[in-house]
């Protein structure tokens, strides 16, 4: 039933009912009163709103004279108060507009249209606070995560059901993590409303032993922001580096002590910048606010990095490279569950390689890239000296390419698999010397590991008292070898450039692919605003 059926059909059968001309079964149900209709015609606008007063026979939840009714009220204005210190659009709710109306609302249609509008005002906010008030792939079409949506209606029913200041209370994501953000959040608006970290520092570079106004200028931001003590030198000493290597190490760069133009840069970023990265990377706990599992891995796009997660414990950790920052190649960000590793893979050439890499180099030599076989649609191998490549294009190569098993194999020799329709995993790489860079984005999507086999023995080790030795027993065969997970781990591949380490305290990464920057201009178009509060 569409909205206006819907809506014309409650308010001609209420209309009924009030003139005496519908015969009900139940004569309770003939006390119609103008309350109820001021509902139903307001509520018939939203089949959700609409579902929740049909089922609970039009009858008030807000605005009624009850204890019940205004802990419910008090509860809603008190949360819709405190929307911007969870960075949500306080505007969007108008609190002060909301309180007004309250205060108008005298007749009975008044007081049910107002029922209904702050039914409209609650669901907005709860599903903002629980899962986030964009929608990411609308946002970015490489947030391909399932967003974990509630339905709409069950919000009201568990809400009439529920402590009021409870239920609100249990919206936002019960992470440490989503809590430790918000701390930050609160910290950096003091920081805002006493003026920031200062003046910003007026060089490109500045290395250990100059002097002069530029090094007092980063001396003064560096003790502004909590790694050195204060102090009255002016030279780039041994103290300003051991500070310069700890704002390096926070900030995912190489703490070689140097403020290069890429640590400067980063230590001319204001809080307001700061606090935009924080409050995005709350919007995106929101978007995860779901079981992530005793066991998972978490993948981490910008900070370059793959974790498993033990009980909310990092209890292994590598480095890692991830798509590069060109057409199809960054990686995408979503959730799926790991079920085996393959050891001693193949790799199967993804399409969009084999034409637009490779067919180019084999209609100029048809022996380019040799390493790799070309099979037709049966599997067979080819023999290439048959096949006249310069009468294909993208369209229309009829071939697979396919690399054996090998050390030089560009999966190295492990690969992770949690099927998904991105076609991404992670895997084992000949190409070591990418992890030594500071900024690993160079792979088509797929992410690579630093210490592939120890991942292996990690996941392994829940599955059997020798990991390593069988691990090695699979090596050794040679073959394609598939290994199960026992108890399959999710996989949770992430981007955030704010996000907090075991003891809350922030780190930052640079937005590798602008997406952070993406999401941020849509929640101001929404209406988030930074806030300067003094403590």
């Amino acid at each position: 039933m569409t909205h206006r059926m819907f809506r014309l059909t409650s308010i001609l059968v209420l209309s009924l009912m009030v003139f005496g001309l519908f015969v009900s079964p139940k004569p309770a149900m003939a006390q119609v009163t103008a309350f109820k209709q001021a509902v139903a015609e307001a509520a018939a606008l939203d089949k959700d709103i609409a579902a929740f007063y049909q089922a609970n026979s039009y009858k008030s939840i807000w605005t009624g004279r009850t204890g019940r009714e205004r802990s419910r009220r008090q509860a809603l204005i008190k949360a819709l108060s405190q929307a911007s210190a969870h960075g949500l659009p306080a505007a969007r709710y108008d609190v002060g507009g909301l309180q007004a109306k309250m205060k108008a609302a005298r007749g009975p249609r008044e007081r049910g249209a107002m029922e209904v509008e702050l039914s409209g005002v609650f669901l907005h906010y709860a599903r903002d606070l629980q899962t986030g008030v964009l929608v990411p792939s609308r946002v970015v079409s490489a947030i391909v995560r399932q967003v974990p949506y509630r339905d709409r209606t069950s919000y009201l029913v568990n809400f009439a059901k529920s402590s009021p200041t409870g239920f609100f209370k249990a919206l936002a994501p019960k992470t440490m993590e989503y809590n430790a953000l918000m701390k930050e959040k609160l910290k950096l608006e003091d920081l805002l409303a006493k003026g920031g970290w200062g003046a910003t520092i007026p060089a490109k570079s500045l290395k250990p032993g100059q002097s002069g106004g530029s090094v007092v200028a980063m001396r003064n931001r560096l003790m502004a922001m909590g790694y050195m003590k204060r102090t009255s030198s002016q030279s780039y000493d041994d103290k300003m580096k051991s500070a310069v290597q700890q704002f390096q190490l926070v900030h995912g760069m190489s703490p070689d002590g140097v403020a290069g133009p890429g640590t400067i840069s980063e230590m001319n970023k204001g809080v307001q910048s700061r606090m935009q990265s924080i409050i995005v990377a709350m919007e995106r706990e929101r978007w995860l606010n779901q079981e992530r599992g005793k066991r998972h891995v978490l993948v981490n796009i910008p900070d370059f990095t793959a974790k498993i997660i033990d009980n909310n414990k990092v209890t292994f950790e590598t480095r890692s490279v991830v798509g590069a920052n060109k057409s199809d190649r960054p990686t995408p960000e979503f959730s799926d569950v790991m079920e085996y590793m393959v050891i001693n893979p193949s790799w199967y050439v993804p399409r969009s390689i084999v034409t637009k890499e490779y067919l180019p180099a084999l209609k100029r030599n048809s022996n380019a890239v040799r390493h790799i076989e070309i099979t037709d649609s049966k599997g067979r191998k080819v023999n290439r000296s048959q096949v006249n490549f310069a009468q294909y294009n993208e369209k229309t190569f009829p071939f697979s390419m396919r690399q054996p098993p090998s050390k030089g194999n560009a999966l190295g020799l492990v690969k992770f698999i949690f099927p998904n329709p991105y076609n991404i995993y992670l895997h084992d790489t000949p190409s070591k010397n990418l992890f030594g860079r500071e900024v690993r984005a160079f792979s088509h999507g797929c992410v690579r590991l630093a210490d592939p086999f120890d991942f292996a023995y990690a996941l392994l080790a829940k599955q059997t008292s020798d990991p390593k030795g069988y691990f090695k027993s699979q090596l050794a065969t040679g073959t394609e070898q598939r290994v199960n997970l026992k108890n399959p781990v999710p996989v949770h591949i992430i981007y955030r450039t704010a996000y907090t380490n075991a003891k809350g305290h922030p780190q930052y990464r640079r937005d590798i692919y602008g997406r952070d920057g993406q999401i941020w201009n849509a929640l101001a178009k929404a209406g988030v605003a930074l806030r300067a509060v003094q403590g």
